[in-house]
């Protein structure tokens, strides 16, 4: 992460087919930054936000056990106590099979697919949801200004489209 940055990203990659470390480290402060850029805030102090990329073995059992679900899922979050501006930001934890797999099906490139989980899960951390309608559009708006910033297309888009 480079010094400036307002958030130190503290990765863990537990899984094969990842993209090297420093690659994820690179695509992930990028993410991160265009999202605090989008959403004008300005971090009182330096954050941290860790960043899990694992398989789908290990997302399955972490989504069974804080959510009851017993299947993987493409990007799960957690925020930490204290609020979604708090020292510590929270995690994000990603399945690379289920994630490689999404991005065939809906033919995007794999970089562009794993930006846009990295957004959606800071989101999260950042008090946003899509459990309504009206949360859903919000933050999927929010989504696309973000991925503008980054060069990368509507991933809602094709789905719209094919409705």
């Amino acid at each position: 992460m480079t010094d400036n940055s307002p958030v130190d990203i503290q990765l863990s990659v537990t899984a094969d087919g990842w993209p090297d470390a420093a690659s994820l480290e690179r695509l992930a402060a990028v993410a991160v930054a265009a999202t605090f850029a989008e959403l004008e805030i300005q971090a009182d102090g330096r954050k941290e936000l860790s960043i899990l990329f694992a398989d789908d073995e290990a997302i399955r059992q972490v989504n069974e056990r804080w959510r009851g679900i017993d299947k993987p899922t493409n990007v799960l979050s957690f925020p930490a106590a204290g609020g979604p501006l708090a020292p510590v930001l929270g995690d994000i934890a990603l399945a690379f099979e289920t994630v490689s797999r999404e991005a065939g099906l809906e033919g995007k490139p794999f970089d562009h697919h794993l930006n846009h989980l990295i957004v959606h899960g800071l989101l999260h951390i950042l008090g946003y949801d899509h459990r309504s309608d009206e949360e859903a559009d919000e933050m999927e708006a929010i989504e696309i200004r973000i991925l503008e910033r980054l060069a990368i297309p509507d991933p809602y888009g094709m789905m719209k489209h094919d409705e």
